[in-house]
Formats: C-alpha cells, structure tokens, sequence
C-alpha cells in the first residue's frame, strides 16, 4: 500500500569543479570500477564502456533513477536502461503512460524518445556483479546532484531500488529515518515528490518481488499526480 511522508530538504553541494557536472569517458574517482572499465574495454572494445549519461527531457517533471548500468545493458550501448530486461518493462511502462514515444528496440539509435522524463542512474559505471561499493556510490553522489539540479522544472522522482532511493535522499540533504524506502511509497520532500518502486530487474520480477502491475501502479500515480 502507498504511503506518504512529508518532510524538508536542504541539499548540500555537489564537491564538484562547477564544469564538471557529468563524469568523464575515462573518470578516475573508484579504482575498482576503472579496472573493471578496463578489463571490459579490452575484453568488448565494440562496447561503450564509459560512464553512461543520463538520458531524455532536461526540462522534464519527471527523473528516474536507477541503479548503475549493467554490464550488457547500459554499458554496452551507453543507453540507459538499454539492451536488458529491465529496459524491456521500464521503457514500455514509460510508452504506455505516455513518459516516452516511439519503439523500443533495446538499441540507443532506436528512435525512441522521452517525453517530460529524464532517466540518470546513481552511479554512472558498472560495477562487478551488478553491486556498487558504499564509497563508490559516495563518489558518484555529485554527479547525482548535478543530474537534478540540471532539471529546471522537476518536481517528481521515481526511485528504482533501496540503494537508489538511499543515494537521492541524501543527494537531496534528506534524514533517511523520515523517509523510509517502501514500494509504492511517496514522500514529499521540499519540491520534490519521490515515489519508490523495486528495481524493475530480471531478478525481481522473476521471483515475484516485483510484478509489472505493482510496476505500472507507481507510474499511474505519477501521471496522475502530474495531470
């Protein structure tokens, strides 16, 4: 069951130089995932390979974050969400609530577009096992800010996840005890509304934690609420 908190937020800044708003081809902040990177690079030098930007509407209501890229989704096509099974239920959710026009076809050169949402991931690089360290996602955290504050007109940001729920509510300067992670929950914090969602993986949804109506029940509510 939804639930809705309010509460106010004051983020911090991001200790960023005020160029460096996206991280670089070759950032060099979290060893672990530039050996990873490298490996990858020499192993499947066909794929992108890169911090993977955000993608859609920079003046949309409406961020989605996720996670990190997986390692033959994002990461290979340096789309978001792009080339895996999650992209496969996030992206028709967002065709069929009208956050996305076109077909998805899984390629960055699709055709496909955002409408009104922007998609960022809270960290930029693909982890080992799909599992970024608590220090690397610190790391990523500016980046994050950046991605929001990027957003002229956001009001609205649905989190995919614990741990991407976890990294927005401190990029947004938030007490994580006033705002619980719960699927289908809603908290108001400042100007932003979050609604929570379980990551849309192959995992979850396969094991049932995660169906595509309790999926498109978050989505729903968005949409409603931006009516």
């Amino acid at each position: 069951m939804a639930t809705t908190s309010t509460t106010k937020s004051s983020p911090s800044k991001p200790a960023l130089p005020p160029s460096k708003t996206v991280p670089d081809r070759d950032c060099p902040h979290c060893p672990r995932l530039v050996a990873f990177r490298e490996t990858n690079r020499s192993q499947k030098p066909q794929w992108f390979n890169a911090p993977v930007p955000a993608f859609g509407d920079r003046n949309g209501r409406l961020a989605i974050v996720g996670l990190a890229p997986g390692l033959q989704g994002a990461n290979r096509t340096g789309r978001p969400f792009t080339g895996d099974y999650a992209g496969d239920l996030l992206y028709a959710t967002l065709i069929e609530y009208g956050f996305a026009t076109g077909t998805y076809q899984a390629r960055p050169d699709d055709g496909m577009k955002l409408v009104d949402c922007r998609i960022v991931n809270a960290v930029s690089c693909v982890p080992p096992q799909n599992k970024p360290l608590p220090v690397e996602i610190a790391k990523c955290r500016p980046f994050l800010l950046a991605a929001i504050e990027s957003m002229p007109r956001l009001s609205a940001i649905v989190v995919l996840g614990r741990i991407a729920h976890e990294s927005t509510v401190k990029t947004l300067g938030l007490r994580a005890s006033t705002v619980p992670f719960g699927h289908g929950a809603v908290h108001q914090a400042g100007r932003f509304r979050l609604y929570d969602s379980y990551h849309c993986s192959r995992y979850n949804t396969n094991t049932g934690v995660l169906t595509p109506k309790m999926f498109h029940s978050v989505f729903a509510r968005v949409r409603a609420d931006l009516a």
